[in-house]
């Protein structure tokens, strides 16, 4: 069942979106050659903390840590290490937190000094297949409509979205219905609503979209080993549109 929000518990949930913005924003501007992901990790769960708010990742379905650092073919959910960047990678770094009960989540893909005109490229594609999905997010709209925007603006860029994943509604708990694919077809699934809130999450890939685990048995990435982007926001329906909950001119 998709749960409606108030007007004051999307007010709570955006004082904790920007806490989470806040800090992602942060931690992406330690990103350089020669950091540790782990180091990323630490930082991340710090401020989190020190912010008043929870890391809400660490514990979940028994994820050992409070960020997840997704490092070129890999797409999500791969755990921090002593992995070290390097210059060309590109990181998604994916998270959230709870504050006053609620919960956030988004991610952003960034690059470890200078990247490749495809990665750029790529990085891109994905910031604005996010920025296409959200525009679709008004009453009366299907889920259909917003993956459906995704999919094709992706593949006309030549790119492929992953079907295996997905983004997803979000409030006291961190996973709630519905689905939200970056794939489908128009007028199709649940209808938006106000006082909805839900993750558009587009996770798209260079070569072939079908995954496979990381060695760390928690991340996915590519099964070609083709280079990855993820990109995702926390977005509430109002009767205005979208509002972006985790929106702190970051990522997109």
């Amino acid at each position: 069942m998709i749960t409606i929000k108030s007007a004051k518990e999307i007010q709570a949930m955006a004082k904790g979106g920007k806490i989470l913005a806040q800090i992602m924003k942060e931690v992406a501007e330690k990103v350089k050659p020669g950091v540790r992901t782990m180091e990323l990790d630490r930082l991340f769960e710090s401020l989190v903390l020190k912010s008043g708010a929870k890391p809400n990742f660490k514990g979940h379905q028994g994820y050992p840590a409070a960020l997840c650092t997704s490092v070129n073919e890999e797409i999500v959910h791969t755990v921090p290490s002593e992995r070290i960047l390097k210059e060309g990678d590109i990181i998604s770094l994916d998270a959230g937190l709870i504050f006053k009960g609620f919960h956030s989540d988004m991610a952003i893909t960034v690059p470890v000094g200078k990247i490749s005109p495809e990665a750029q490229r790529l990085i891109r594609v994905t910031k604005k297949a996010l920025k296409r999905g959200i525009k679709k997010v008004r009453i009366g709209n299907t889920f259909g409509d917003i993956g459906n925007t995704i999919q094709r603006y992706v593949e006309d860029q030549g790119y492929n979205v992953v079907r295996d994943l997905c983004g997803h509604g979000i409030g006291r708990e961190l996973h709630e219905d519905p689905q939200v694919l970056n794939y489908g077809k128009r007028k199709t699934g649940a209808k938006i609503k106000k006082g909805m809130v839900f993750c558009i999450e587009p996770m798209v890939v260079v070569g072939d979209w079908r995954l496979k685990k990381t060695k760390d048995s928690y991340g996915y990435q590519t099964r070609d080993d083709s280079l990855s982007a993820h990109f995702e926001h926390t977005i509430a329906v109002t009767e205005n549109g979208p509002r972006v909950l985790t929106n702190l001119d970051v990522g997109v």
